[in-house]
């Protein structure tokens, strides 16, 4: 077990007095179906989140279940612009702080907005990343909303 882990992510959390659960893994999590077998929960209360671009450079993290897939498009709409592409594995740690598999919608090295899957309210309990391979974070939904402020949208690629 380990002793309490600190990240910008509890930092702010707890600056914030906002309640969660730190579910700490025995070895770094290399996937999001790994993570959520080591937190014990369904990978449909796993945060997964994606930095996207549009063609003039403005950035959006989108937020889907982690067994879902974003839809690039649909953020794309949301925004009104032409074209969103996922960012290369090189630039997410500088533009959110984090390596891919750590990023979460609360603290990010580059303020953009924040997209939420609407498949979230169906649970009242999430998991997003501590900032840390080696722990999650769980708190409730409505404490995510109030410290990211993101839009509520349909964000999943629809299955074929």
């Amino acid at each position: 077990m380990m002793s309490k882990l600190q990240t910008s992510v509890t930092d702010l959390l707890d600056k914030e007095q906002i309640p969660y659960r730190l579910l700490p893994h025995k070895t770094p999590a290399i996937s999001v179906q790994d993570a959520a077998e080591q937190r014990g929960v369904s990978p449909s209360q796993m945060v997964k989140t994606i930095v996207l671009r549009d063609m003039g450079g403005r950035l959006a993290l989108a937020c889907v279940p982690g067994d879902q897939q974003v839809d690039p498009k649909k953020v794309r709409q949301l925004l009104d612009c032409r074209r969103m592409t996922c960012v290369s594995s090189d630039e997410v740690k500088l533009i959110t702080g984090f390596e891919i598999g750590t990023i979460n919608p609360i603290v990010t090295a580059t303020p953009m907005p924040v997209f939420l899957d609407i498949h979230f309210q169906q649970h009242q309990y999430i998991n997003i990343s501590s900032g840390d391979r080696m722990a999650g974070i769980e708190l409730t939904l409505s404490d995510l909303c109030h410290l990211c402020l993101p839009t509520l949208a349909s964000l999943c690629r629809e299955l074929d």
